[in-house]
């Protein structure tokens, strides 16, 4: 199966926060409930619909770029405590952010334990380009990964550096569960996550682009969900991957199928919203 074609591919209009935001896991400022939700994400190889249901809205300020996950699930539960972990071994939420050469992964579970990496790609990783050169992206001195794709999909541009022990300054996240996490009872309603990244952190990512975003600006973006149990409960290999866009393979990391974010001076709530 291809990659959707860009015609397919989500638009979303992120605007100015209203106020204020806690970081809380709860998304219950005034800025969340008007902000536009994503579409009900889908499977990532196939793009039928999820059996739970899972959203995501973005906003942004001065400070930071946020974003509000809420995710259906009848059994919130979570393992991994130590940072870093491998969180997509959980149920979890994640977030990517691509600039041109380079992209950034975040991973959450219910127990708020995250795992980052920040990728870039070895084509452009050589004399003169914008990473080489720098310490924090020297893969002799850092514990790195590299891959060509997941899942048996093979990127045509080729492998890509992550380094595992990257860390965006000043991020801020945290969960709300609405049920009893780890209890296995089938009443839960779901979890939420509230996530806060400033914008310095993604001054690797800019490729000259104003920080914070000007009124238009257009950034590339996915937003994914990983369960390890099916609608019955039993566990599932792989597990299965819901994102914004239908990727065409089991592959999170392919930058063509992110979501063009067009970002707006707009205060959320003030004009009608475009989806």
């Amino acid at each position: 199966m291809s990659w959707p074609a860009p015609q397919e591919l989500a638009h979303y209009t992120c605007y100015r926060t209203a106020g204020p935001l806690t970081i809380d896991g709860k998304l219950d400022e005034l800025s969340w409930k008007l902000a536009p939700p994503s579409s009900r994400f889908v499977d990532i190889v196939t793009g039928k619909p999820a059996w739970f249901d899972t959203r995501v809205a973005i906003l942004w300020d001065d400070d930071c770029l946020y974003f509000g996950f809420s995710a259906e699930e009848t059994d919130v539960c979570a393992t991994l405590t130590a940072r870093d972990s491998r969180i997509y071994e959980d149920n979890d939420l994640e977030v990517f952010i691509a600039g041109k050469d380079a992209y950034y992964e975040f991973e959450i579970n219910a127990l708020n334990t995250v795992y980052e990496v920040f990728w870039i790609w070895k084509d452009i990783f050589k004399p003169g380009s914008p990473y080489c050169g720098r310490p924090e992206f020297n893969p002799a001195a850092h514990p790195t990964l590299e891959i060509a794709g997941i899942g048996g999909h093979v990127h045509p541009r080729g492998e890509r550096w992550g380094f595992l022990d990257w860390d965006f300054p000043g991020l801020r996240h945290a969960v709300h569960v609405e049920g009893v996490l780890n209890k296995g009872a089938g009443t839960d309603k779901g979890w939420s996550a509230e996530l806060a990244f400033p914008w310095k952190g993604l001054e690797s990512l800019a490729d000259g682009r104003s920080l914070p975003p000007r009124d238009g600006d257009v950034w590339r973006m996915d937003c994914s969900r990983f369960q390890q149990a099916g609608p019955d409960g039993k566990r599932l290999e792989p597990s299965a991957g819901w994102t914004w866009n239908r990727h065409g393979h089991y592959d999170s990391h392919i930058p063509e199928t992110f979501t063009y974010v067009h970002f707006s001076t707009q205060v959320v709530g003030t004009q009608p919203m475009r989806p």
